[in-house]
């Protein structure tokens, strides 16, 4: 039998028995909460986009989105690393985006054997589309919020996903502290 401890939201501890895909198909927790609710939203921001007529996979886009938000043309290795994929799965993504004409590969002037992926001006036009879109469907789930909710549920996304830095996380609190008074 395994046990495992899962340690949850606001430090709960939940013992978890038998923690196997067939044994326990589905652990109701906040972590799990949490999963499910990220994953369903998602879901709902891909089917928005899909009903008008979105031509990219979300992993097409988040290939075009890292290299619009590089410095400049990035090798393969380089893209794999702030994809989180292995190199070989770049190859894939790559050729395809460049047979859509949304990359082009150059050679590397440091790297004869090496070769850079570029974002192309249809890349970039098919992002801020596809950008558009998407941020519509966010839009509109997020207008089913009060202001100082939508606030507070950004806020709490980015200290979860690790994305707030000090700067941010310290004007949060005071914020929060001047809220409270």
């Amino acid at each position: 039998m395994c046990v495992a401890l899962q340690i949850g939201y606001a430090g709960r501890v939940t013992d978890v028995r038998d923690v196997t895909p067939d044994a326990a198909p589905h652990v109701h927790d906040d972590a799990a909460t949490l999963v499910e609710l990220l994953h369903a939203t998602l879901r709902g921001l891909r089917r928005d986009a899909a009903a008008l007529g979105d031509p990219l996979t979300p992993g097409q886009a988040r290939l075009l989105r890292v290299l619009a938000h590089a410095d400049g043309p990035l090798r393969a290795v380089d893209l794999a690393a702030r994809l989180d994929v292995a190199p070989r799965s770049v190859t894939t993504k790559v050729d395809q985006a460049e047979g859509d004409g949304y990359v082009r590969r150059l050679p590397d002037p440091h790297d004869r054997r090496a070769r850079l992926v570029e974002l192309t001006d249809a890349g970039r036009a098919a992002l801020a589309r596809v950008w558009a879109e998407r941020r519509q469907g966010a839009a509109a789930r997020l207008a089913r919020l009060e202001p100082a909710e939508r606030e507070e549920l950004l806020r709490m996304l980015r200290v979860v996903s690790g994305e707030a830095d000090d700067a941010a996380a310290a004007a949060d609190a005071a914020a929060a502290d001047d809220a409270a008074r």
